[in-house]
This record gives C-alpha cells, sequence and structure tokens, in this order.
C-alpha cells in the first residue's frame, strides 16, 4: 500500500512538472504582450532618458554628469525643487488629515452619505478644469474672484473702509496735501466761520445715494461748512459754489489742528454740512487720510509669495474626497466592540481617537498617504494652469520645468532627461515603501 501510495504521489508530482515544464510557452504568450506593452512604455523610455541625459541639448556632445551639475546650479530648478519638498510634505499630509477627520466625523452626522458625496464630488473634474475653476476663485478682482469676495467681506466687517477712496481736494482750494494722504486748509479758522471743502474725484457709486449738498450757516463761537462733490452733472457749475444738484459728503472726518495736536473732530451729516465747537478757534481744518484711502481689495492670493500655498489649497480640495473614501472604507472594518470597550472603560472620544482609531487604521493612512506622495511628485497642470505668468518661476516645480526645458521655447532635451531621471529616482523610494508594506500584509 505504501508503495503504491508513494508510485501515485510521484506520478502526480511528475505531471505536475510536466504541466509546468513542458507548458511553459502557455505562460509566455500570455504574457508577451504584457512585457512587449511594458518594454515599450516603460523600460524603453527610461533607459533613452538616462543615456540622452549624458548628452547636450543636440544630442552630440557627450557630457557626462554634467547635465545633472546644471541641474542643481540652475536657480529655477532649485525653486521646483524646493517647491517640490513643500508639495511632498504639504499637500499629502493635508489632504490625509482632511479626508480622516470626514471619514470619522461622516459616521456620526445623519446626512453623512451625501456630505462624502458632495467631498468627493472635485474627484470627477480633471485636473484642467479644476485649475480653470480656481483660476476664476484667485482672482484678485473681488468681483470675480470668490476668496477674495470672502476676505474682502471678512475684512470690511472688522474694518470701515474709507468713505471716499480716491477723492481730492479741487484745484485752486484752500486745501493742500500734508503728508501721508491727508489734506489741511492753508489758513486758520475763525469762530463763527464757515469753511467751504469742496473735492472732486469721488467715485460715482460713492454718491449714488447722496442727497443735496447745503450750505452751513455761520454759528457764533463755532466753526460750521460744508463738504460736497464740487461737479455738477452736464457742465455749467461755479468752483467752489454750491450748485443746485451736487452731492453732498456725508460720513466725512474733519479735524480741528491746532500746533500739530487734534483739538476738535466733526463728521459731516447727510446734507454735507459738519460744526466744530470753540476749541477749532484759530486751528487749521485737516481732512484726514481715512476719508481717502484706496478701498480694500483683497490678497494677491496668485503673487509669488503665495501661489505654491493657493494651488495646493486646489489640489486638498481635489484630492481630501480620495483620501476620505479609502479611510471610510478601512473605518467600516474597525472592531466596533473595541471601539465600545474603550468607552466603557472610561475613555473619552479623543482618546478612543488617538489611541484605537488611528492604529488601527495606520495601514490604511500608509497607503494614502504615500499614493498622495507619489501623485505630487507627478504634479503638473494645476501648476501650469493657476500660476500666472508674473509668478510662474516662483510656482515651478520639477514636472513643470521638465516641460519647459524639453518642449519650451528654451529646449535642451539633455537638460529635460536629467530632470526626468531625478524625478524617477525620487519616486523610488517611496515606491519601495509601499511594496514592502504590501509584501509584509501578504504575509499576515
Amino acid at each position: 500500500m505504501s508503495g503504491a501510495g508513494t508510485g501515485a504521489g510521484g506520478r502526480a508530482g511528475a505531471r505536475r512538472r510536466s504541466v509546468a515544464g513542458s507548458r511553459w510557452w502557455v505562460a509566455a504568450v500570455f504574457l508577451l504582450p504584457a512585457l512587449v506593452l511594458l518594454g515599450a512604455l516603460v523600460v524603453y523610455p527610461i533607459g533613452f532618458s538616462v543615456y540622452r541625459s549624458l548628452f547636450d541639448a543636440s544630442g552630440n556632445g557627450f557630457v557626462g554628469l554634467g547635465n545633472y551639475g546644471a541641474m542643481f546650479s540652475d536657480e529655477g530648478i532649485r525653486t521646483a525643487l524646493k517647491n517640490n519638498v513643500v508639495w511632498v510634505v504639504v499637500a499629502p499630509t493635508v489632504s490625509t488629515a482632511l479626508g480622516l477627520i470626514f471619514a470619522v466625523l461622516t459616521e456620526r452626522v445623519r446626512w453623512g452619505t451625501a456630505f462624502k458625496l458632495v467631498v468627493f464630488m472635485p474627484m470627477a473634474i480633471s485636473m484642467l478644469a479644476a485649475g480653470i475653476i480656481f483660476r476664476l476663485v484667485y482672482d484678485q478682482d473681488p468681483q470675480r474672484g470668490v476668496a477674495d469676495a470672502v476676505w474682502v467681506a471678512v475684512h470690511d466687517t472688522f474694518a470701515e473702509p474709507a468713505p471716499f477712496p480716491g477723492a481730492k481736494p479741487r484745484p485752486n482750494a484752500d486745501l493742500r496735501p500734508s503728508g501721508g494722504g491727508s489734506f489741511t486748509t492753508r489758513s486758520v479758522v475763525r469762530a463763527g466761520s464757515s469753511v467751504r471743502l469742496p473735492l472732486v474725484a469721488v467715485q460715482p457709486r460713492d454718491v449714488q445715494r447722496a442727497g443735496p449738498a447745503a450750505a452751513a450757516r455761520p454759528r457764533p463761537g463755532k466753526v460750521t461748512g460744508t463738504a460736497w462733490l464740487d461737479f455738477t452733472r452736464g457742465g455749467g457749475g461755479r468752483p467752489g459754489v454750491i450748485d443746485p444738484g451736487e452731492k453732498a459728503l456725508a460720513g466725512l472726518t474733519v479735524e480741528a489742528v491746532k500746533g500739530g495736536r487734534v483739538v476738535a473732530s466733526a463728521v459731516t451729516a447727510a446734507d454735507g454740512t459738519y460744526v466744530l465747537p470753540a476749541e477749532a478757534a484759530e486751528a487749521r481744518l485737516r481732512l484726514p487720510a481715512a476719508n481717502f484711502a484706496a478701498a480694500y481689495n483683497g490678497v494677491d492670493w496668485l503673487g509669488p509669495a503665495l501661489v505654491t500655498p493657493a494651488i495646493i489649497g486646489s489640489y486638498v480640495w481635489m484630492w481630501a474626497g480620495f483620501a476620505m473614501v479609502l479611510i471610510a472604507a478601512g473605518l467600516a472594518g474597525v472592531p466596533r466592540e473595541l471601539l465600545e470597550a474603550a468607552r466603557v472603560d472610561g475613555a473619552g472620544e479623543w482618546q478612543v481617537f488617538r489611541r484605537i482609531t488611528v492604529p488601527l487604521l495606520a495601514p490604511v493612512l500608509v497607503v494614502v498617504l504615500v499614493t498622495l506622495m507619489i501623485n505630487v511628485l507627478k504634479i503638473f497642470d494645476l501648476v501650469y494652469i493657476i500660476a500666472p505668468g508674473s509668478s510662474l518661476r516662483s510656482a515651478n516645480v520639477l514636472a513643470l520645468q521638465l516641460f519647459q526645458s524639453s518642449f519650451g521655447t528654451d529646449v535642451d532635451e539633455g537638460l529635460g532627461s536629467a530632470i526626468a531621471v531625478f524625478l524617477l529616482v525620487l519616486v523610488l523610494p517611496v515606491m519601495y515603501v509601499n511594496l514592502r508594506r504590501i509584501r509584509k500584509e501578504r504575509r499576515r
């Protein structure tokens, strides 16, 4: 019996070896198309890029590692490398953190599924479309750019805007510039006198609802006057005279300055008139610069200082939903018994999140983080579309520099190939970490 069993086992093993040995060509036939595509689309381009990086721009002169030296000595490429470091550190971290927060919170809200749909929806938009959207979002004109419209609204909530930005005294009036954007009368004022303050260059929107100006009546012991827009629609008005139909400038601050010190102040009424107390006698009247300061126009999001953080913000908007979906899938597999046991033992929600939820989600978080790190190393289209020409050098990244060096106005395919090889070298460690993680999970 034992001999028969041994013989049967030997024949079975021989058949298996025979199948593996005599039909290897079957496996080769099935693998050949994939191997051909892999060689044509991956292996050959990598090999040719390494080879081309050793030659000059014409491709005829061998320069060895000269292109790699030029790559690190070029100011634009160094800026691109610094920006890539910022991208790799900030964008994946913020996207993963937001995805984790969204995934945990959506488990506790009633409309969690709808919220996930809204957050994930930007993933359905191409990078090109997202770049165009955020180019408009970051437009510095608050009438067009959403970001600056919100920022200006918040700013104006806490800081009172100037009532008449850009306005100035009528030429030949008794007002002269006194530094910092303010205007002061040449002569001192007398008690019981009425001082007219004619202004021009007032924006139409600032006097659209203003009423007609009125001449102030002199008051004994006080200084009075009128501030108005000395302009008559259609012409025909007299300079320095309040003509019928001319608009009052309400809300204008008028200060009485004596010896460099403000001794009294008043704000013009709806008809443009103002009244200063007796302390204003023998003083000069000043219209402070705060009356004419330019309207706050928001932040230059796409300027050289903020262009990279602004573009990273658009990337996070797109990819936080991707991180949320993957983390939510991992969260669904977390044993609820552990969470409930921790709560029964007196752990707070923050302790449960930090000491149980996050450690159990660590493999998923690593997957998301590594995937996004590889993705941002190749970031190109968002930067190319969003950054304006004036800030493109400040927002430069390696993938964009690769494009510009290989296909831009100053073509140098040798330098472009060197950048491509350097990008590959940067991606390889991340890929290695990812492969090790996959192998460890398979062994479990």
